[in-house]
């Protein structure tokens, strides 16, 4: 049968109906005739005068095949004869294969040219494949046992001898092309450039793709084969990267810059939203995570999952921090462990990338592996994918140079998407000297542009020596005054992005701080910008909020402020804790927090209903904030109503931070000589129980505040 293959590479565009499945039951002979009539006349003329750029002897072959059985099935019909069961069994075969036919067709009319050529050989197998159900069918079906026409009968006979003498048919002048396009990726392979009139000969004259839409669509719909593929497709993943990169770059050698003007909105500084622009889906992708895909001890997207000896997985760094720390069992099953051994989840991290993949979420394996580990064919490009896009790069980078608006724009948004995936694509990217030209496009009044190159730094400074690259360059200062200034929503949070970005370098932090009104844009975001925005801003001022020497700018900024307010938002309430804990290790940072009003009870809120990581980063805060806070900080959170079962709660069930932490509040506690200790009398048997385990205040900043530092950055 032909359908499984074909079902299982079919583009996803349109998922077929459910009668491409089932044979219609239940039917008297007349009704069953009359269905089939109807399928097979749409067939007839939806195809009869189509074009197929390829598959053309197959396509053509079959259609014929079936305006013989619409002949057939209309005598039936006229004629108005009874059928015996065995020809009725046969009409219900004819059924689906009729409906496979018509995948099959609409399958080679819509899918793109370059792809048809890579998927030659199989799709002419599935034309063969359908040839020999029909000379099965024919076979079969009683033609004695039915009443039909000398003229429709010799049609009958004839096709069934001709079904039965055909052979597998592989076009030539297909294959040839597909040949030649492997021949293509292979001069990458070898370090060669293809000449540019050989490029113009295949893809224009040869393959009639002669304009730059043209161009992209077949682009996109290679991209697509790729989030959609199936490990047992060819060409592997690896290959389809190779061939988007080849094609990237000839659309732009051959077919220049200059097609999307009315698109990118040059001159009046409008634009329809279209895709590949920043979209609310990807955004949205912050709180989508599948829960298979989260480490069950930091509650983040894994990076590198392992599996410990009792069969379960983890992040490596969160187990490894784990096992560090003394501990000799299973932390989600609580057996004792045999031996440390991580073993490395390949297939987990298979999937992840390819989740992360069809959500455009940057899925960077760690720089620093074992050297047994396996890569991963969808995480490893192809030495001619990466020739090809180095040229491209090249291409592009030259137009941002010295190209028109409308040309610098379209390089900007094509350099966004290559730097989109890979370490590889944004090292030699950067390398190429895109950054200086993108920083000047940052103040570009076209909205379009100014949110292109802000998104290609943003997609860029994920690769670590690319952010000394961009400081380095002076474009600091036209990050800020896009995260202020910007023209579009989109413009402003990747801003806010680049600069979490940036500030993973701690040099970095106290630069960024200091720039001029960096840290109010932070903070007008984080209380007005969406939900992504505020993402985007908590986590950034989290970073800033790690330098010690940050915090009276902070203060200063209204970034505590805006913080508090943060406790009440879900969305952002863990980092938000996160970050004051950090502040008000400093008096002059408890003294702030101590003056807002909503602080105390928007954490013990924190406590009381947030996820295991906030109630970590909350009771935290609450005990830095007695301890640098004083007597009258103190005493704030003392007479904090239900702090007492809150924190008995957070000794028996919270995670092992929170348990440290809340036992050391405890303490502070009972060593107040304030009548408020009465209130935690109850806590007796609670502290005895973590007592043990709690520890003094650790000597590191912020190694005990439980934020997501690897929050993903979306690559756009």
């Amino acid at each position: 049968m032909a359908s499984a293959a074909i079902f299982s590479s079919l583009r996803r565009r349109r998922s077929p109906s459910l009668e491409a499945f089932l044979a219609p039951v239940d039917l008297s002979d007349v009704a069953l005739v009359q269905i089939l009539v109807s399928v097979t006349a749409e067939i007839a003329s939806s195809f009869s005068d189509k074009f197929f750029s390829f598959q053309k002897r197959n396509s053509r072959s079959l259609v014929r095949k079936v305006e013989i059985f619409l002949v057939l099935l209309e005598y039936l019909r006229d004629s108005g004869s009874a059928l015996p069961w065995t020809a009725v069994i046969c009409l219900k075969e004819l059924y689906l294969l009729l409906y496979r036919s018509k995948i099959l067709l609409d399958y080679c009319a819509q899918s793109s040219k370059l792809w048809l050529l890579l998927q030659n050989q199989p799709i002419s197998g599935h034309f063969h494949d359908l040839n020999k159900e029909i000379s099965t069918l024919l076979d079969v079906f009683p033609m004695e046992d039915v009443e039909l026409g000398e003229d429709v009968r010799e049609q009958i006979e004839l096709l069934q001898r001709q079904a039965r003498r055909a052979k597998l048919f592989i076009d030539e002048g297909d294959e040839e092309l597909r040949v030649k396009f492997f021949s293509f990726l292979d001069e990458f392979e070898k370090g060669r450039v293809p000449d540019s009139a050989d490029l113009w000969l295949f893809f224009a004259e040869r393959l009639g793709i002669r304009d730059a839409k043209s161009c992209r669509n077949e682009i996109e719909f290679l991209e697509e084969q790729i989030i959609n593929h199936e490990g047992d497709v060819e060409p592997t993943v690896s290959v389809l990267n190779g061939f988007v990169a080849f094609t990237r770059y000839c659309r732009f050698l051959l077919f220049g810059f200059e097609e999307d003007e009315v698109e990118l909105g040059i001159g009046n500084n409008q634009r329809k939203p279209r895709k590949g622009l920043i979209t609310q889906e990807i955004a949205e992708t912050f709180i989508t995570i599948p829960k298979d895909f989260c480490c069950p001890i930091s509650l983040d997207l894994m990076r590198e999952p392992v599996i410990v000896s009792t069969g379960q997985t983890y992040d490596r760094s969160s187990i490894s921090r784990w096992l560090e720390e003394g501990h000799c069992t299973c932390p989600k099953t609580g057996q004792m462990l045999p031996n440390t051994r991580l073993v490395p989840n390949r297939a987990l991290r298979n999937l992840i990338m390819q989740w992360c993949t069809a959500y455009g979420i940057p899925y960077d394996p760690p720089e620093c592996t074992e050297p047994s580990a396996e890569s991963f064919a969808a995480a490893s490009p192809s030495k001619a994918a990466l020739a090809a896009n180095k040229a491209t790069a090249g291409l592009l980078i030259q137009r941002l140079e010295d190209g028109s608006s409308c040309a610098q724009t379209i390089a900007a948004r094509e350099i966004r998407l290559l730097a989109k995936t890979g370490r590889e694509n944004r090292a030699f990217i950067a390398e190429a000297g895109a950054i200086p030209h993108l920083c000047k496009l940052l103040s570009s009044p076209n909205s379009v542009a100014q949110e292109n190159s802000v998104t290609a730094m943003l997609n860029l400074s994920i690769y670590d020596k690319n952010k000394s690259r961009i400081m380095d360059e002076g474009c600091l200062g036209s990050i800020v005054d896009v995260l202020r200034f910007g023209h579009t929503t989109e413009a402003r949070e990747n801003a806010a992005a680049t600069l979490f970005s940036l500030s993973a370098v701690h040099d970095y932090k106290k630069r960024i701080a200091d720039e001029e009104g960096a840290i109010e844009a932070l903070a007008g975001l984080l209380r007005e910008g969406t939900p992504r925005g505020k993402k985007d801003a908590v986590t950034a001022l989290f970073n800033l909020s790690t330098h010690t020497e940050n915090c009276s700018r902070m203060i200063e900024a209204g970034a505590v402020t805006a913080l508090v307010s943060a406790l009440g938002n879900e969305g952002v309430a863990e980092e938000a804790a996160g970050a004051l804990a950090l502040v008000v290790r400093q008096p002059i940072g408890a003294k702030a927090v101590g003056k807002e009003d909503t602080a105390v009870a928007g954490l013990v809120g924190m406590m009381r209903c947030g996820t295991p990581r906030g109630k970590e980063n909350a009771v935290a805060a609450l005990l830095e904030l007695c301890r640098s806070g004083g007597a009258a900080a103190t005493e704030r959170v003392v007479k904090a109503p239900a702090l007492a079962g809150l924190l008995q709660a957070l000794l028996f069930t919270g995670t092992k931070r929170a348990r440290r932490k809340a036992a050391s509040l405890a303490r502070v506690f009972q060593r107040c000589e304030n009548a408020t200790a009465m209130h935690f009398g109850g806590l007796g048997v609670g502290y005895a129980f973590a007592g043990n385990s709690a520890a003094n205040r650790d000597s590191s900043f912020a190694s005990d505040v439980a934020v997501p530092m690897s929050i993903s950055v979306p690559v756009l």
